[in-house]
């Protein structure tokens, strides 16, 4: 499988590309990926130069938090962090848009899941412009303020801030999960019609739904301003979850292969010397 395909290397179409693709085997071949993944995290954690930033952004029912749980479940618990970004609290508001997710990125040696991310500030935030009010920003009076000069703006704040990490030792992936209208409108179908995942549904994803072709033109060219060398995007097919989750797992743990740099640090020469001293202190207890 040629992961590159899912890279987005050239403008994009959203109306153009998949929502689905079915791989044989999916769950089975994703039961050992992840804990090939597992095992490199333990040797990211030992080695210590590298985090890895994971953004995940996709229309409601997309599958992100059932990803999550399938992709990282045989990590060491403190080798990851999941970060769900809600609403701005009011302390965040007081602050600019990335502060909170700056705060949030993951130390070195770590994986972060960022399950929505900086990127609702020029997705939720377009769809609806007034949302921007509430940040209560310098020359920003009315909605009439908020124009394409103000998202250019944005844009610029949002590459310079994945360059800025990227160059201090943070990885960065990006996964659009592409699921296609008619798959979200059955899976909301299911949270209805199953009991045990009504609390799942909320009036406003209808809502949200009648806007999809506005945030499917938010997507798109939030991707094509974004997708660089240095924190690529990835379109995914999430029509077929067992088959979104693998091809995520693929694209990290083949990418993250290819730094032959991610090594666990040799022992001190001076403890190496003496290492069958210290077991026989242990075994003469």
């Amino acid at each position: 499988m040629n992961i590159e395909h899912y890279k987005v290397s050239s403008k994009i179409i959203l109306k153009n590309s998949q929502t689905k693709v079915v791989i044989d085997d999916a769950e089975k071949e994703l039961k050992k990926l992840r804990k090939k993944l597992g095992k490199l995290q333990d040797t990211l954690y030992a080695h210590g130069k590298y985090a890895v930033l994971i953004c995940l952004q996709g229309m409601d029912t997309a599958g992100k938090d059932s990803l999550i749980r399938e992709v990282f479940k045989d990590f060491n618990a403190r080798g990851v962090v999941v970060h769900s970004f809600k609403v701005p609290t009011e302390l965040e508001l007081k602050h600019d848009f990335i502060w909170r997710h700056y705060i949030a990125l993951p130390a070195r040696g770590k994986f972060g899941v960022f399950n929505r991310t900086h990127y609702e500030n020029v997705l939720v935030t377009r769809v609806h412009p007034e949302y921007v009010m509430g940040e209560n920003l310098p020359n920003i009076h009315s909605v009439n303020d908020v124009d394409d000069d103000f998202w250019d703006k944005r844009f610029e704040q949002i590459n310079n801030f994945e360059k800025h990490v990227a160059q201090n030792g943070t990885l960065i992936f990006k996964f659009f999960l592409n699921l296609s209208k008619d798959e979200q409108k059955h899976r909301l179908l299911r949270r209805l019609n199953k009991q045990e995942k009504n609390w799942k549904f909320s009036p406003g994803d209808l809502k949200e739904r009648k806007l999809w072709d506005k945030y499917q033109v938010c997507y798109e060219d939030a991707i094509n301003r974004t997708s660089k060398p240095h924190a690529p995007w990835y379109a995914i097919p999430a029509d077929d979850k067992p088959s979104a989750r693998y091809l995520v797992a693929k694209i990290l743990y083949d990418t993250l292969k290819k730094f032959d740099d991610i090594q666990e640090p040799e022992l001190d020469d001076a403890i190496k010397k003496h290492l069958e001293d210290y077991k026989t202190q242990l075994n003469n207890e």
